[in-house]
């Protein structure tokens, strides 16, 4: 199980939450910040401090961002597990649904 960032994140990345995780498994996109389900160690500490409310536990995403959990783990399909966000740095690049959308918040 894991958390999973959704679609208020995008065109936002706050990034209270990477200043939370501990394990350091949040990874930046060009639009939107995603969650790395194999580093995530299911402890919650960034559902509480993002500001857009983005963070849900896989189980309990909302029916109209289910597409999210998928996003979240397919971003990582070329990356596979780099062992931490900072070490990577910005990718520049998102999920093809995300680098679909419409800018958000205007």
């Amino acid at each position: 199980m894991t958390y999973v960032i959704a679609l208020p994140c995008v065109d936002v990345k706050d990034r209270a939450c990477v200043d939370e995780c501990p394990v350091d498994c949040i990874y930046e996109g060009e639009r939107s910040l995603y969650i790395h389900p194999d580093e995530c160690i299911d402890c919650g500490a960034c559902e509480p401090v993002c500001p857009v409310e983005a963070i849900y536990y896989e189980d309990d995403l909302p029916e109209e961002w289910a597409d999210y959990y998928k996003v979240n783990v397919e971003f990582f399909s070329d990356l596979g597990s780099p062992g931490g966000a900072q070490k990577l740095g910005p990718t520049h690049v998102d999920h093809p649904l995300v680098a679909a959308l419409p800018p958000q918040g205007e």
